[in-house]
């Protein structure tokens, strides 16, 4: 991902990302998020709903998993 933020309406960078691992390996970013805490919490909200999905929490920029 590139290390560049991505502006809301509202004007907040949004560097956090909610990425999503399926059981067959494939990755997708499911929202961006202005703080590391809204997005964790995101993240464990989906979490708790049982699939086999993987759900983590990444800044822009960081080295993907």
């Amino acid at each position: 991902m590139p290390g560049r933020g991505a502006m809301s309406d509202s004007g907040a960078e949004l560097l956090w990302l909610v990425i999503r691992q399926d059981d067959n390996g494939n990755r997708y970013r499911v929202g961006r998020y202005a703080t590391q805490g809204e997005a964790q919490q995101i993240a464990d909200k989906l979490d708790t709903h049982g699939h086999k999905q993987l759900y983590w929490v990444e800044r822009i920029g960081q080295d993907a998993r």
